[in-house]
């Protein structure tokens, strides 16, 4: 998977590589036809002082002026040189005319352009005369040369002609543009629309026009080239001429289409009344159709191609229900025309379409001679002329025959001159043949050495065409490469051509419709290539098909397949195909199952719908699927015929209805899946806020469940909306968490792998709503535990977690990358850790890891735990889970035997224990000096003050709503402050004798029952708040006026006991604790010294409540002060919500904590009348 993530890699920045590498061609293209325009426009000519220093000889001119006959791009160089060493100025004239009789390639332009612009800036009558000899290839009254050239070479010549002069005039060597104003008014003239084939040659030229002369239109140019073309000087005046000439022309074609496209629709009527009537169509009526269809065809094609090049949108033709009608056989076999009710198209788009059936026509842009087409004529002008010169000679002889005859008188006076005449002819033909014959000789020797040249040129050529051929995988590209082959075209170059067809490779088998479209398109004039093509893929079946290897599956595959596309193209008969499929039925094994489906795949649908081929594929496909249904094929051979059948003939279903909500429900899909960004969470919180929530609640519900469905990384605001809301709607956020909890369980029940995106995003949204403080850490513990144990040891654990499943492990890091980096102080890292290392255990008992789950592992542990251990083998990581549980069954026994030692008490004395316990300090009871009366130690034992679990328990769980997770143990380091039940407690531990084990059950028993029974009578008292830091009521000074400022407290049965500072002594502090007796409350007094931990915190208590307080007051007054900045617009929106308190103040706080685990934590807590903020980030 990462090496193919590595090669899509590498291909995009090949292709960045390549894009940038285009521009930077494109840039300095433009720059050099910059350069090369202000060379041209200020042209710096050199004297006839340095011309007469050139050679100027008749020879060497003759030989540079023959080159110029043949320009291109990789001669361009040599005759430059040659250009700029010879001196022109007596042979201009001769130079334009070769120019114009050059026949010019669209990859000569630019070379041509280059040797003009040389000769332009070196002699200053070049360019009038170039602009006169190229304007007569438009005025054909002109130039009598080009009265009997061949129609498809004057519109080559003229094609080319148009684009030399237009990148003639770009780069400054023409500096009139009023020629071209000429020229298009010749091109757009009304009396060209009444010959057809003129209007065809002038479309394409004035396309091409438009194409490459946009700023004579005032079209808008792109990219670079707008700075090349704001220099050049079109007038608005010029530019209005050129449009209205182009528009009122496009009119015209529109009306002439429209004329023809009527005249066609009534040809298609009148030929569907004659099928009707005698069952065929005449050959005449077909041809004379065909030949319609064709012009209009070409016609419809060359619009659209001007109106694209104008920014129009083509004419639209009303779609008639008729098809092509042919003659003979195949007239008889279609039965009739196409019923106009059938439902599905041939083609399933028009893009499809216009690739299968809208082809290139050849004659358009390859003369006819090099298309072969002209060579018959050639030969009858041979026979006939042969033909003549017999006629003349026997016309001779009988004339030399009759002429003695008629003259008697004369003979005798020729026999006497005879002997002397023919001696002096005879010695003068002699001589006359000699001379003929060195000539003949060495023209014959050049023209051997001029073939040799071209064929060495044209083999070369041709050799790299079929190296560009595999890389032709569009249609402008394969057209392309079929035009440039038209120009090679000989029988030889023909045959290797095939075989190049036939050798595609096996696995490049989205090469086989750009083939063919190649070969449909050469099928128009050079009929030998799809015969013999067609002839060696039938050949090639029949022995694949006969020869019942299993082998070479790739390669019959292959075959099928291009048989299949040539169908689409018409190039392969129908009948052909279904022989082959027949041959794979009749032997329905094996690879014969995977070729006929590939059939099936390729070319099925369309003889499938085509009306004479419905009725024989459907009875293909019906003995397809009895096959199938009566062999035994195994899961991938029956896939493959099913999927090859419903290609061909889909199911009918009915159309998919889609679900209609209430306005009120989109509103609120919209408000979630659309609107909710970080930036508009505060506008969505509010919009949600003013539903009617009786109505919208379960729906909201429901749509806060469907966190899938949206982005994944926008599921922390669905969590901050459900913070949001829970302000005004606490049971809202009570049953989010529900939904979501049972989500995750559902899951896990059925364990189905298109849930697993669901899954993930329920464990992400469970993280969140962690951070957010909706769930305790002991709800995240007891769903990673849940997860990676439920359904062991069960019959369905290969069903919910089978081995080779590692999504319980995606899960895990999931939810411990969103909330995991929490859990680094007190009690919740140690669970963690714990189950880090039963993670590992169960990591381990999977096997082999893939590589991206063992890559998010590493990065999990890295983040979390970057000094854990990673265990390598099972043995290891249970020897660990050993150690741990031995480990907890210690410090429980420890616990145990401390709680035992405390209940002891010695006679006659009661011992004073102080014990800090997360934050909060008690005073077990105690006598004054460590010694307490008997009265006093008597009446205690019931109601004393020492701390009861119950009592403790109460304290703790009113104060901190989740436990050791608080706030405020957050913002402790380990065994300080809250946020540890076990670590921050300080105990005197004393040896203890050894207790019997039964006699220690017997005890643990007991002591479960008794606590279960407190428990559950706590739970019918009412429950108040304890009143933290009560003031001591004011009967127990008994008038004394003395100050006394609180410090500490000592809880009771009651918990209402209060200790006061007295500033006495400096060593030792004074305190009198507040007993009850009976119902009758006391005091006694007792020293404390002033080291004494409980002094010291609670010293340190008063001065940080005093600074807390201190701190509050500025926040405060910052915050109005930032509150009247909002007002004027200054203000700034917060982003996250949680439940608040309801009193109508203004309060923040923002503080930061920091532990061992070396992140930190920042909160902000603003709470007003309207509701609270709170965030927690790390």
């Amino acid at each position: 998977m990462d090496r193919h993530q590595e090669e899509e890699s590498h291909i995009e920045k090949q292709d960045d590589e390549e894009a940038l590498a285009r521009l930077e061609e494109i840039k300095k293209s433009i720059e050099a036809k910059m350069a090369l325009r202000q060379n041209n426009l200020n042209p710096e000519r050199p004297d006839s002082a340095y011309l007469r220093t050139l050679d100027s000889s008749i020879k060497r001119n003759t030989a540079v002026i023959k080159k110029l006959k043949q320009i291109n791009e990789e001669q361009r160089e040599g005759l430059m040189d040659d250009l700029r060493s010879v001196n022109l100025s007596k042979f201009v004239s001769e130079a334009v005319t070769a120019i114009c009789e050059a026949k010019l390639k669209s990859s000569d332009i630019q070379a041509a352009v280059q040797i003009c612009s040389l000769l332009h800036q070196r002699y200053k009558e070049f360019s009038p005369s170039l602009t006169h000899g190229l304007l007569k290839v438009f005025l054909p009254g002109k130039s009598a040369d080009d009265l009997d050239a061949d129609r498809n070479s004057k519109a080559m010549k003229k094609r080319s002609t148009l684009k030399l002069l237009l990148e003639l005039y770009f780069v400054g060597v023409i500096e009139d543009s009023n020629i071209f104003i000429n020229i298009i008014k010749d091109l757009t003239s009304a009396e060209h629309l009444k010959d057809r084939d003129t209007t065809q040659t002038n479309l394409t030229l004035l396309a091409g026009f438009a194409r490459q002369g946009r700023v004579f239109l005032g079209l808008p140019i792109s990219g670079q080239d707008e700075d090349f073309f704001k220099g050049l000087n079109v007038t608005a005046e010029q530019k209005k001429n050129f449009k209205k000439a182009f528009n009122t022309y496009y009119d015209a074609l529109a009306e002439l289409l429209q004329s023809e496209h009527k005249s066609l629709q009534q040809m298609e009527k009148e030929n569907s009344k004659l099928v009707n009537a005698k069952g065929e169509l005449s050959e005449d009526s077909a041809s004379s159709y065909e030949k319609l269809r064709k012009s209009y065809d070409h016609l419809y094609r060359n619009i659209s191609s001007l109106a694209e090049a104008l920014d129009l949108q083509p004419p639209v033709m009303p779609e008639d229900g008729t098809t092509r009608l042919t003659a003979g056989d195949e007239a008889s076999s279609s039965g009739a025309v196409k019923d106009t009710s059938a439902p599905e198209p041939v083609w399933d788009d028009e893009e499809t379409k216009t690739f299968y059936e809208c082809l290139p026509d050849l004659r358009a842009f390859v003369p006819a001679v090099l298309l072969g087409e002209v060579e018959p004529a050639k030969t009858k002008d041979k026979s006939s002329e042969s033909s003549s010169e017999i006629l003349e000679s026997q016309q001779t002889a009988e004339d030399t025959t009759e002429f003695p005859a008629d003259s008697g008188s004369m003979a005798d006076v020729s026999t006497v001159e005879q002997p002397k005449e023919k001696d002096e002819v005879d010695k003068e033909k002699a001589k006359d043949a000699k001379k003929e014959k060195g000539k003949e000789k060495d023209s014959d020797k050049k023209l051997d050495s001029e073939k040799e040249k071209g064929k060495s040129l044209d083999v070369a050529n041709f050799e790299r065409l079929l190296q560009r051929l595999p890389g032709c995988v569009s249609r402008d590209l394969i057209d392309q490469l079929t035009v440039e082959y038209c120009y090679l075209n000989s029988k030889t170059n023909r045959k290797k051509l095939v075989k190049a067809l036939f050798n595609v490779p096996r696995t490049s088998l989205e090469l086989l419709a750009y083939y063919s479209r190649m070969v449909a398109t050469l099928a128009t004039c050079m009929k030998d290539i799809p015969s013999t093509l067609v002839q060696m893929l039938e050949d090639e079946f029949n022995y694949l098909v006969h020869k019942k290897d299993q082998m070479n599956i790739e390669s019959k595959i292959r075959n099928i397949r291009f048989i299949g596309e040539l169908c689409k193209f018409k190039i392969v008969p129908s009948g052909l195909v279904f022989s082959c499929l027949k041959a794979c039925l009749d032997d329905f094994t094996h690879h014969n199952i995977d070729v006929a489906c590939n059939l099936l795949e390729t070319c099925g649908r369309f003889l499938y719908r085509s009306p004479e081929t419905t009725l024989r594929m459907t009875n293909m496909l019906d003995i397809l699927m009895r096959l199938k249904n009566v062999k035994n094929l195994d899961p991938r051979q029956s896939t493959l015929v099913e999927n090859a059948y419903y290609l061909c003939k889909p199911p009918e279903r009915s159309a998919r209805i889609s679900k209609v909500r209430p306005p009120l429900h989109q509103y609120i899909r919209k408000l979630l899946f659309s609107d909710l960004e970080k930036d508009s969470i505060t506008n969505v919180l509010k919009q949600l806020r003013k539903l009617p929530w009786s109505e919208c609640e379960q729906y909201i519900l429901k749509c806060f469940m469907k966190v899938h469905k949206g982005k994944y990384g926008q599921i922390h605001l669905i969590a901050s909306l459900t913070s949001g809301l829970s302000r005004h709607h606490e049971e809202f956020a009570v049953a989010v968490v529900d939904e979501v909890l049972e989500e995750i369980r559902v899951g896990l029940e059925l364990n189905e792998y298109g849930a697993q995106q669901k899954r993930l995003a329920h464990l992400r949204f469970l993280g969140e709503l962690y951070n957010y403080e909706h769930v305790d850490s002991s709800v995240i513990f007891e769903t990673l535990y849940v997860t990676l144990s439920y359904g062991h040891g069960t019959s369905e654990q290969e069903v919910l977690d089978p081995p080779e499943d590692f999504f319980r492990v995606r899960m895990v890091i999931i939810l411990l990358e969103t909330c995991g980096h929490y859990f680094d102080r007190g009690s919740s890292k140690k669970r963690l850790d714990q189950f880090l290392i039963h993670f590992q255990r169960y990591i381990l008992s999977k096997g082999h890891l893939p590589l991206d789950i063992e890559f998010d592992l590493q990065d999990l542990f890295a983040n979390l735990r970057p000094n854990m251990t990673r265990y390598t083998t099972i043995d290891e990581v249970n020897a660990a889970i050993l150690q741990l549980e031995e480990r907890e069954q210690a410090s429980n026994a420890d616990k145990g035997s401390v709680e035992r030692h405390s209940d002891t008490k010695r006679p006659g004395k009661s011992s004073s224990t102080v014990i800090f316990s997360n934050g909060k300090s008690t005073v077990k009871d105690v006598g004054e000096n460590g010694e307490a009366p008997k009265e006093e130690s008597d009446s205690d034992s019931g109601s004393g003050s020492v701390v009861r679990d119950g009592q403790n328990q109460e304290l703790d769980d009113g104060n901190h709503d989740r436990g050791s997770e608080s706030d405020d143990g957050d913002d402790y380091d380990d065994g300080v402050g809250p946020g540890s039940d076990d670590d921050n407690e300080f105990r005197v531990r004393q040896k203890v004798v050894t207790v019997d084990p039964e006699e220690q059950a017997d005890f643990d028993q007991e002591l479960k029952a008794l606590l279960q029974e407190s428990i559950e009578q706590r739970k019918l008292e009412l429950r108040g708040r304890p009143a933290l830091n009560m003031t001591i009521p004011m009967s127990v000074f008994e008038g004394s006026g003395k100050d006394h400022h609180h410090f500490g407290r000592v809880t009771g049965d009651n918990s209402e006991e209060v200790l006061d500072e007295e500033n006495g002594e400096p060593r030792e502090v004074q305190v009198k604790v507040l007993v009850k007796r009976g119902n009758k409350q006391q005091t006694k007094q007792m020293l404390i010294p002033s080291d004494c931990s409980l002094v010291q915190s609670t010293k340190q208590k008063e001065a940080a409540d005093l600074e807390e307080k201190q701190d509050i007051k500025r926040l405060v007054l910052e915050y109005n002060e930032r509150d009247e900045e909002e007002a004027n617009g200054l203000g700034t929106q917060v982003s996250n919500w949680i439940p608040g308190g309801s009193r109508g103040n203004t309060r923040t706080y923002t503080g930061e904590g920091s532990g061992k685990g070396g992140g930190s934590r920042r909160f902000v807590y603003h709470q007003g009348g309207g509701g609270s903020y709170h965030s927690r980030r790390k």
